[in-house]
């Protein structure tokens, strides 16, 4: 009984620690506002000190770092309509099942890569990235990563640096929003890549990354302690199906664009995918969207 009530104050005295923390790192920013108000939610702020261990005056300038790279690259306002041509072949999406955790999962299949801009390759990316952590329930931080191998080779290979841009934007700019990013069935081949890759990985975000092999028991388990097999598609061992159907999927996206101007207090920009991409309709003009209240 004792031990019980002992270990509950120590716990009780860690989050009152990290409440502290939390409040020192918001005024240690100063005054916010807009958009940058927004996004340092408590919940953000907390991010920021886990991936810096809690050390106000790095998270600080990580944080500050993320600010301005929001506010020239602005992720925020990316549509649908401006990457669509990047995802036609389902390279990256957004799965239509959750984890053992309720997380959202993102499913990236590289043998799919279809073009060779860099820009447009991250500007994608980040995208499905935003629209990942905006269609998390409420309550979760993090979402899951699944990578699926089939196809991969170096002639579809993005480049290192390409590979590296979008390892330092999830890094730097998105801390403690991946949960694990599982590696399903890469070939030999990639572990010439990865021997590169890995070095830009910080000590947090490689422990992260799991690899799969479905003829091994311990991979298969690892898959089954984060995934329902009956949901997970059998690309990645489960009983599920993976379809990735373009137009339906730019029509979710198109819906979401609506969902995140109305998050983010943005005009609502036209949400149409143009006709060279998916072909979908153009939607009515654009009409203001109330400011949130801050």
């Amino acid at each position: 009984m004792f031990r019980r009530k002992n270990s509950q104050s120590q716990q009780e005295n860690g989050i009152a620690e990290q409440e502290v923390k939390v409040s020192e790192l918001r005024a240690a920013l100063g005054p916010l506002s807009g958009r940058s108000l927004k996004y340092c939610t408590d919940a953000c702020l907390r991010r920021y000190l886990i991936a810096r261990n809690w050390n106000v005056d790095k998270a600080k300038k990580m944080l500050e770092e993320t600010l301005k790279w929001r506010a020239t690259f602005k992720p925020e306002e990316i549509c649908w309509d401006e990457v669509a041509h990047e995802g036609e072949t389902g390279k990256v999406s957004r799965a239509d099942f959750h984890d053992r955790s309720g997380r959202t999962v993102l499913i990236l299949r590289p043998g799919k890569q279809n073009t060779t801009c860099a820009e447009d390759n991250i500007r994608h990316l980040v995208y499905l990235i935003e629209n990942s952590i905006l269609s998390l329930a409420d309550g979760q931080e993090q979402m899951s990563w699944l990578i699926d191998f089939t196809g991969w080779g170096l002639s579809v290979n993005v480049p290192i640096k390409t590979a590296r841009d979008c390892i330092n934007i999830l890094q730097n700019h998105y801390p403690e929003r991946l949960a694990v990013a599982l590696l399903y069935n890469p070939p030999r081949i990639f572990e010439a890549f990865w021997k590169i890759v890995k070095y830009f990985l910080d000590p947090l975000t490689f422990q992260k990354v799991k690899f799969v092999y479905p003829k091994k028991e311990e991979s298969v388990e690892l898959m089954k302690s984060f995934f329902d097999v009956d949901n997970l598609p059998n690309e990645f061992g489960g009983k599920g199906s993976l379809k990735y159907d373009h137009e339906e999927f730019s029509r979710l996206m198109v819906q979401d664009d609506v969902k995140t101007a109305k998050f983010w207090g943005l005009y609502e920009k036209p949400s149409h995918i143009a006709s060279g991409h998916s072909g979908a309709q153009v939607a009515p003009e654009p009409t203001p969207l109330a400011l949130p209240a801050s």
